[in-house]
Formats: structure tokens, C-alpha cells, sequence
């Protein structure tokens, strides 16, 4: 139930239906290929171990290091010292004590072993965790071809909000194409990825949001896609930021045809394998 305050100071209540669809929302838990070949797998966030016990994250281990806090020796301490710093910051726009024990450079290395974490258990670093979001994909492209038919009312406005989890987002920004370096992240080419799209705290940050919005124009309906309230250009449609929805299916005709979840995540081997999403 959701209250609001209406003009004459009333406390209106609004009832909304609602429904939880695990199955749709959280598609990952029911997907074999993923849960055995990522969740399961100790080799398939290799990178991130290898960062994790490498040179950059050494050096930020040993600035931290100090007489006043001596409890900060495992890198584990390290990063957890680090996650109070950043999370007291964004919450609650406090300036906590434990961010004095970084510099800009301490946090541009934990933020790169934080994506490093999302890009290979999450996003483009194995093909399954994109292909896992299969139900959600055409759940979305259903929802719009419902939505783009011709109304016989013009005052119905139909509208599918759906909520879940970075856990969620990223599996499908990932499957879309959209973050997708043209060198992967890894534990040894940190020093060249300080331009990279895929950051994590930015494309699925508190409050993050994925929004379709189909118009009615006159050469039929065109989609523009907005990630946190800001525009974003499909693949291979750059040149436009709500291209004709009939463009957009094209561009994903290879999945809207295919990306068959249970194929997918029941028949797909386990463990890295080239990407061949867009």
C-alpha cells in the first residue's frame, strides 16, 4: 500500500497489485550452466584471485599499514576498511575515519578489483552469465510488442516495472551488449584500463535502474533506452538515441530467435568460452 498526501491534506491510500516471480527476477538460481560453471566453479574468478594477491593491491595493503590501526594487515581487512570508508561516504555522506587510510590511487585499485569481481562472475567474462538472463530478455521485447500494438484507447498508458538486483541487471546489460570493452579486465593490465566503460559503481550503483521507453511517432514506434536515468545508445545503433523499434529487433534478431534459457543454461559447457553476444 502507498500513502500520499493529496491537496487538502488527506492521507490517500493507494492499492497496487503486485506479484514476486523468482523465476523471472532471479534467473541465475535456476540457470545449471551458470550455478556450475561460475557460482561453483573456483577457477572462473581466477583473475580477480590473481589481482587480488598481485603487486597493486600489495602496494595499497602496505600504505595502510600504520602504526594507529594494525589491524588492517589481511588484504580481506584491507578491503573491508575500504567498504566502510565508501559506504558511510554514499549512505549517509559521512567522511568516516577509515577513509583516511587511502588515496585517490588506493580506491582507483579496490574499485578495479571490485569490477573485476562483477565482470567475471556477472557480465561479459563468461558467455553463460549473459545467456542466464534469456527469460528476462524476451520477458522485455514481449512486453514492448504488447506495448507498440495499436490502443483503442488513447488514455491507457501500459507500463511493466519490474524489481530486483545488480545480480539481475548486470546478467542482461551483459546480454545486450552494452559495457563491453574491447579488452577484457584481467589481473595484469590494470595500468591500461583506467578508460574502460565496464565500472560497476556506475552502471549498477544504489538505486539503479534499466527504463525502455517506447514512442509513437509517425514511421512507428521507436525505443530509447535510459541506464540510471541517462540516455544510452544501443549497439550498433549509435547514431540515434531512440532508433525505430523494427531496427532494434533486428539488431537482437539472433537472440530474440534463439537464446532458448533451457537450452542455454541445461546443454552449455562450464567454464570460460569466447563471448558471441553483440
Amino acid at each position: 500500500m502507498l500513502s500520499l498526501w493529496g491537496l487538502l491534506g488527506l492521507c490517500l491510500d493507494l492499492l497496487y497489485l503486485h506479484q514476486v516471480d523468482d523465476q523471472l527476477m532471479r534467473f541465475f538460481e535456476r540457470c545449471r550452466g551458470y550455478v556450475e560453471g561460475v557460482e561453483k566453479n573456483r577457477t572462473a574468478l581466477l583473475e580477480v584471485e590473481k589481482f587480488k594477491h598481485g603487486k597493486e593491491m600489495e602496494a595499497v595493503r602496505r600504505r595502510a599499514l600504520n602504526e594507529d590501526c594494525p589491524c588492517v594487515r589481511p588484504v580481506d581487512l584491507v578491503e573491508a576498511a575500504f567498504f566502510l570508508c565508501s559506504y558511510e561516504l554514499s549512505i549517509k555522506s559521512l567522511h568516516s575515519p577509515w577513509c583516511f587510510l587511502f588515496d585517490e590511487d588506493d580506491a582507483k585499485v579496490l574499485e578495479y578489483k571490485s569490477d573485476l569481481k562483477q565482470y567475471w562472475k556477472r557480465s561479459h567474462g563468461h558467455v553463460i552469465s549473459g545467456l542466464s538472463s534469456c527469460p528476462l530478455f524476451h520477458h522485455v521485447f514481449r512486453t514492448l510488442d504488447k506495448a507498440g500494438r495499436p490502443r483503442r484507447s488513447v488514455t491507457s498508458h501500459p507500463a511493466s516495472i519490474l524489481v530486483g538486483h545488480a545480480e539481475t541487471l548486470l546478467p542482461l546489460l551483459s546480454l545486450l551488449g552494452l559495457y563491453k570493452d574491447q579488452t577484457p579486465p584481467t589481473a595484469d593490465n590494470y595500468r591500461t584500463q583506467h578508460g574502460r566503460s565496464f565500472r560497476s559503481g556506475l552502471i549498477v550503483p544504489y538505486a539503479a535502474n534499466l527504463l525502455f521507453v517506447l514512442y509513437d511517432c509517425q514511421r512507428g514506434p521507436r525505443l530509447q533506452l535510459l541506464i540510471n536515468e541517462s540516455p544510452v545508445r544501443f549497439p550498433g545503433l549509435e547514431t540515434e538515441d531512440a532508433p525505430l523499434y523494427r531496427d532494434v529487433r533486428a539488431t537482437y534478431r539472433h537472440l530474440l530467435d534463439g537464446c532458448d534459457f533451457e537450452r542455454e543454461c541445461e546443454g552449455r559447457p562450464v567454464g570460460r568460452g569466447p563471448n558471441t553476444e553483440l
